[in-house]
């Protein structure tokens, strides 16, 4: 093993092992802070300076997204002029491994003036930062996991799984949704399989590809041909979907000896083949041509009438793959 992949790999461990250990210091406090942002009628306020306050603006990215209102303040930015954005409704999450961080303790005052409550994430328990404080969330790491005891990587690491931790907490006592949290993701891939539908995607009314099981062999190539999904519905006397022709189905069909042209849909269709509903999520359709290996699908009606038929394509080009 070489120097430098042992030294990743040792790196990693110290920040799983400060993790475990944060984990074991949870008590009492979380309940607070949790409950203080449920109760909150503003937002979260999420302030800090430096790398944690890179941390921060992730956990306030964290928090807007599942169901908790929230912005970040830069808190150099808050004692020239950004303190306007604080409300007596609000809740501060102020992040400082040293607690003592002189930028964020100029804000306190404003805060505690306000009368808004600071819930501190910080690895001093006794620092400026913790004695103002309303509640306190230790992030502290044992001596000698960061290099120098100076340089912010296990702690801030720790800071941001314990308040995404939080996070997760929130979404469930708020029975924060999969539905809700793609309202909150429209554009990406995130909100294409959340969001899209069958209905969406599919093929309908004339680009909906469908023969009766008689028709002959000519029919159903000219049927596929025109509408270039390289399949079609087959259906019964009834309107019925009983099965499906596909490119797969000829290719095979011309190692048969039977007069071919006399034959009808019914005689090299797939019978019975998988389906879906037009109200069903897009990614529900991808997940069930992967399950089953399939580059389909009728979609069918309550009667099980094709109303129209949706191609791995139409999911590859609407973003849902991916």
């Amino acid at each position: 093993m070489s120097e430098i992949i042992k030294l990743v790999q040792d790196e990693l461990k110290l920040a799983a092992e400060s993790i475990t250990l944060a984990a074991a210091k949870v008590n009492s406090n979380v309940e607070e802070a949790v409950e203080l942002i449920l109760s909150c009628e503003g937002k979260v306020v999420v302030t800090g300076m430096g790398k944690t306050g890179l941390i921060g603006r992730k956990i306030s990215a964290t928090l807007a997204s599942t169901g908790t209102t929230s912005i970040f303040l830069h808190a150099a930015e808050g004692i020239h002029g950004d303190l306007g954005m604080l409300d007596k409704r609000d809740v501060v999450l102020a992040i400082s491994y040293s607690g003592n961080t002189q930028e964020l303790l100029s804000i306190i005052p404003y805060i505690k003036f306000l009368k808004i409550p600071i819930i501190a994430i910080t690895g001093n328990l006794s620092s400026q930062l913790s004695e103002n404080a309303d509640v306190i969330l230790d992030c502290s790491v044992p001596d000698g996991y960061e290099p120098f005891n100076l340089v912010p990587t296990v702690s801030t690491t720790v800071a941001l799984a314990l308040a995404d931790a939080i996070a997760v907490a929130l979404i469930k006592k708020r029975s924060f949704n999969v539905e809700d949290f793609a309202r909150f993701h429209p554009g990406g891939t995130i909100g294409k399989k959340l969001l899209l539908t069958v209905d969406d995607l599919m093929h309908t009314g004339e680009f909906n590809p469908i023969v009766g099981k008689d028709s002959k062999l000519k029919e159903v190539i000219l049927t596929m041909t025109q509408k270039g999904l390289g399949c079609t519905n087959v259906i019964d006397d009834k309107n019925n979907l009983c099965g499906i022709v596909t490119d797969g189905d000829l290719r095979r069909l011309l190692s048969r000896d039977d007069d071919l042209f006399n034959l009808t849909a019914q005689d090299f269709m797939t019978p019975n083949p998988k389906t879906i509903k037009a109200d069903m999520l897009a990614v529900a359709a991808l997940n069930l041509m992967e399950e089953n290996k399939i580059t389909m699908l009728p979609v069918v009606n309550d009667q099980n009438s094709p109303i129209g038929l949706l191609h791995m394509h139409d999911l590859i080009n609407a973003g849902v793959v991916g």
